[in-house]
């Protein structure tokens, strides 16, 4: 197949490097293949509204400058068309036969000989039932929850553990002068990737994270400890999918939408509660996903946007692009779906983290 123009969009939730993304598969596809690229405004939803301010050229000019910048100016999409959409049992999105047919259509129409996807799990999930309906596509991974297991890591990661530690490095002199235990919930619904770096980075007492649940005495016990050593607060650490031992994920509701939070501020209570001590909670939420990339995520995004520009040079279609043993590799993307790289709980950094004297809480 002769490829002369192509199509890219973001899916899912926004992450430092997505631009990154976009300026790289541009210039690529630009200067090494000749080709015309088209940016797709969010997500899969631009591809079946039909809206012409959905398509937008991606030129040299139009990606200069993306580099250092966070967010995406594609738009990002989280959510789906209903009529077009639907969930199974397992929570996987199931794509009618109506929206495969509508993007196949599009495409066509706009002359799109091949499409690159830039996401997570869900728009992964897509993706594939794209490709088997015939829309030659490949994938470039990104969350910054790092829990797409065919890759060691993701872009955004690295810039939601910076921003995060930061913030446990401000906490630990407010938290000294004032002898509180100082909770901080960061992202991480399935895994504790975030909680578990930031925590061994920023030097926190105890990470709660969803691979071990816990208990509040257990905590308790490792505050009255320091404690007797004359250390008078504590720096807690949890990740938003964290639960107790004898319990399930918290939920907040707000104007009808359910998501998954509220953890750090139950630990807050029942620490306060049981162990007779002042906390304070801190949620850092979204920061986490703005601001600009940092160098290694401007490097990987730069090295995952070049790759998948060549995979389609190579025709190598249904496949997506990975960090393995510190290359960039291609792996089909069937294999990169249905599933959740989770902290091994045996693995180095929780050991590590267990011989400095953390608490897991368990």
């Amino acid at each position: 197949m002769k490829v002369q123009r192509i199509a890219v969009l973001t899916g899912g939730g926004d992450a430092p490097g997505l631009n990154a993304v976009l300026r790289a598969v541009t210039r690529t596809a630009i200067l090494q293949e000749g080709w015309e690229v088209l940016g797709i405004r969010h997500g899969f939803e631009g591809l079946l509204s039909n809206e012409e301010g959905d398509i937008i050229p991606l030129t040299w000019e139009r990606v200069a400058g993306l580099l250092p910048r966070g967010g995406t100016i594609l738009g990002a999409a989280s959510h789906s068309n209903d009529q077009l959409f639907t969930i199974g049992e397992g929570g996987e999105v199931i794509v009618s036969e109506e929206a495969k047919q509508c993007v196949r259509d599009r495409l066509a129409a706009l002359g799109v000989n091949a499409l690159i996807i830039i996401g997570g799990d869900g728009t992964m999930t897509m993706g594939q039932q794209f490709y088997e309906a015939g829309i030659p596509l490949v994938g470039v991974p990104k969350t910054i929850d790092n829990d797409l297991p065919v890759t060691e890591l993701t872009f955004g990661f690295d810039s939601a553990l910076d921003e995060a530690t930061d913030a446990l490095d401000r906490l630990h002199t407010t938290a000294e002068s004032h002898n509180r235990v100082m909770i901080v919930e960061v992202m991480g619904r399935n895994s504790g990737w975030i909680a578990l770096h930031a925590g061994v980075a920023g030097s926190a007492d105890v990470i709660l994270i969803p691979e071990i649940p816990f208990t509040i005495s257990k905590i308790c016990e490792k505050i009255e400890e320091r404690r007797q050593r004359g250390r008078n607060f504590s720096i807690i650490v949890v990740a938003e999918g964290a639960a107790p031992l004898e319990g399930a994920q918290l939920y907040k509701e707000y104007l009808g939408q359910v998501s998954l939070g509220g953890i750090g501020h139950w630990v807050g209570q029942q620490i306060a509660e049981q162990c007779g001590v002042q906390t304070r909670t801190v949620v850092l939420g979204h920061l986490q996903r703005g601001g600009s990339p940092s160098a290694f995520d401007r490097i990987l995004a730069t090295l995952f946007g070049a790759s998948a520009v060549r995979l389609i040079a190579k025709g190598k279609f249904g496949y997506l692009t990975a960090l393995q043993c510190g290359d960039i590799v291609s792996i089909p993307i069937k294999d990169a779906v249905g599933m959740q790289k989770k902290v091994p709980i045996d693995g180095k950094l929780v050991q590590t983290a267990r011989g400095l004297g953390i608490s897991f809480g368990a």
